[in-house]
């Protein structure tokens, strides 16, 4: 049996701490949150309704920007945050 995928397969049954899944959570539920905005206001989206937008009309709209934030922050700042957290959890595991 190959350790490489024993330990990823330990990675992955490891239980998270509320810590990590609130991390990992946010993003996704900033997503949702812009994507319900856009539902709940379609109106917002210069998208839907093109006629005398300007173009700051069609670089700031709300619900899509909202929608950005979520996706950089999942892709982005969320794994760098997941992984430092867990390299803490791990050091403390390793003092005690």
């Amino acid at each position: 049996m190959d350790t490489e995928f024993v330990g990823t397969l330990e990675e992955r049954t490891a239980r998270r701490t509320l810590r990590v899944f609130a991390i990992d959570a946010i993003g996704p539920l900033t997503m949702l949150g812009g994507v319900i905005w856009a539902i709940a206001q379609p109106y917002r989206l210069a998208v839907l309704h093109p006629h005398g937008k300007g173009l700051y009309d069609w670089l700031g709209q709300g619900p899509l920007l909202v929608i950005l934030a979520g996706v950089f922050f999942a892709g982005v700042i969320a794994p760098g945050l997941v992984e430092d957290m867990r390299g803490a959890e791990e050091q403390r595991e390793e003092k005690a």
